[in-house]
C-alpha cells in the first residue's frame, strides 16, 4: 500500500521519541499489521559521528536497530497495541554504514501470541544488506490517552 503522511505522524505518535532521537525519515511502503518499510538518510551531521568515530565516521550498529525497532512501532499500532520490547535475537551486522548512505529499513510483524510477538527486520544500503535481527516484543493494549 502506497504510505502517506499518516503512516509517518502515526509512527511519530507511537513512539516516545522526537527530534533528534527520531531514526526513520520517511515511510515508503506499509502493509498495516504485516510490513512497513522506510528511509533513513545518513548525514554527517548526526550527534553520534562526533565520537563515533571522528576519523572514519560509522553509524552505530545500535542505531541502525533503534532504527528498526521504531519502524515497528507501526505495525504494533495497527493492531492498537503499544511495542514493549523483550529481547533481540540473531542480531547480524554485515557492513558498515557511512554519511551519505541511504539506509533501507524492512520489518515484517509475526503472528501475536498471548500479548507477544516478534518482527523480522532487516536494513540494506543500496541493496546490501547491512543489519538483521529479530524482534521479541511484548504487545499490550495502547494505554488511555497515549494515542
Amino acid at each position: 500500500m502506497k504510505p502517506d503522511a499518516a503512516d509517518f505522524a502515526t509512527m511519530l505518535a507511537a513512539s516516545p521519541h522526537r527530534y533528534s532521537r527520531v531514526l526513520v525519515d520517511r515511510i515508503l511502503e506499509h502493509e498495516p499489521g504485516k510490513l512497513v518499510r522506510a528511509l533513513k538518510n545518513v548525514t554527517v551531521n548526526e550527534t553520534c559521528f562526533q565520537g563515533h568515530f571522528p576519523d572514519y565516521p560509522v553509524l552505530p550498529g545500535v542505531l541502525v536497530i533503534e532504527a528498526l525497532i521504531q519502524l515497528s512501532t507501526v505495525l504494533a499500532r495497527d493492531h492498537g497495541l503499544a511495542l514493549e520490547l523483550a529481547g533481540i535475537s540473531g542480531a547480524r551486522f554485515k557492513r558498515q554504514v557511512s554519511p551519505g548512505d541511504q539506509l533501507l529499513l524492512e520489518s515484517r510483524m509475526h503472528p501475536i501470541v498471548d500479548g507477544k510477538g516478534g518482527f523480522a527486520v532487516q536494513a540494506s544500503v543500496g541493496g546490501e544488506l547491512a543489519a538483521e535481527a529479530e524482534l521479541l516484543a511484548a504487545l499490550p493494549p495502547i494505554a488511555p490517552g497515549k494515542g
